[in-house]
């Protein structure tokens, strides 16, 4: 795999980065870095971690900021 490919993975799985993060620093939409995952990871690897960030707010830092706001 490639170096920048590498990153994007890693950002991906961290629990503490947002997609909102990895579009800043690497210009990838949602959408590419589940792109990116699909065509890089195995499937099992790939279904498990979609079935973590289906539902984890950290991972979208808009969702996150409105939920805790007053």
């Amino acid at each position: 795999m490639k170096p920048y490919i590498d990153e994007v993975i890693g950002m991906a799985w961290s629990d503490k980065i947002s997609f909102e993060e990895i579009k800043k620093k690497m210009g990838l939409n949602e959408k590419e870095v589940i792109s990116i995952m699909r065509k890089n990871l195995k499937k099992s690897s790939f279904i498990l971690w979609r079935k973590r960030v289906r539902g984890r707010l950290s991972k979208h830092r808009k969702r996150t900021r409105n939920k805790y706001e007053f």
